[in-house]
């Protein structure tokens, strides 16, 4: 949001651009199109504090704080929170610590979500392993209660694997999510039903949000890009 400032033996690895030269002779190589950062995101916060306004602001705060307290208090019996402060409460968010369980990770529960129909909250910062969740002040109740009903189902679901109930590979949590693909195939091979696949909660027969594709490597993603567009020589002629 803002210029960066580093000491004189930084300023070559400072990044570049192509309009604005902001490093020094070896400069790196753009990481934003805008050479100081995101022009549309100082506006987008002061509108939204002048529209809320003092009041405003206030009450959205208290609303938000009081989110993740429900959501810390609703779940404390299965899923520990780390950094309670004053009076055992949390702030604006509550981190869910899952590294107690040996055969689940954290990234099998954010994909799991998804079959829930919920994106899954931040996982692995600030604390590996965790899960930090951050409910707006406009989340409503009802929401928030949808939330925290998907959680304690995946906790049993994870339990079935930590005790040996489920395979230890071949499971609800390491083969989410599922896609409506997954479920039309003739023959389910999977050793639990397609119901419990993907339709885990009774509202999901209501609503049901399909991921477009199952399990991915998000790590190795993120370290070999693919760029499946068509090549430039498509568009000539």
């Amino acid at each position: 949001m803002g210029p960066i400032g580093v000491a004189e033996h930084l300023v070559e690895f400072l990044p570049g651009h192509t309009v604005v030269n902001l490093g020094g002779e070896n400069p790196v190589g753009a990481i934003s199109s805008a050479p100081w950062g995101s022009a549309g995101i100082l506006p987008i916060s002061w509108v939204y504090i002048a529209a809320m306004g003092g009041n405003g602001l206030t009450e959205a705060t208290r609303y938000a704080i009081l989110s993740a307290n429900y959501i810390a208090h609703r779940l404390k019996d299965f899923y520990p929170t780390l950094y309670r402060g004053h009076g055992n409460l949390v702030a604006h968010e509550c981190i869910l610590d899952l590294r107690q369980f040996k055969r689940v990770t954290v990234e099998d529960v954010a994909k799991r979500l998804m079959d829930y129909g919920f994106h899954a909250p931040t996982i692995s910062w600030p604390v590996p392993g965790t899960m930090m969740v951050e409910p707006t002040e406009s989340e409503s109740k009802e929401e928030l209660d949808r939330f925290c009903d998907a959680l304690i189902a995946i906790h049993a679901e994870i339990q079935a694997v930590e005790s040996s109930q489920s395979d230890e590979k071949n499971n609800l949590l390491k083969n989410a999510p599922h896609t409506a693909d997954m479920l039309a195939v003739e023959k389910w091979e999977r050793p639990y039903s397609r119901e419990q696949a993907c339709f885990p909660a009774k509202w999901l027969h209501e609503h049901k949000f399909w991921p477009a594709v199952g399990r991915i490597d998000n790590v190795h993603g993120d370290r070999n890009l693919v760029c499946s567009c068509a090549g430039m020589e498509e568009y000539s002629g």
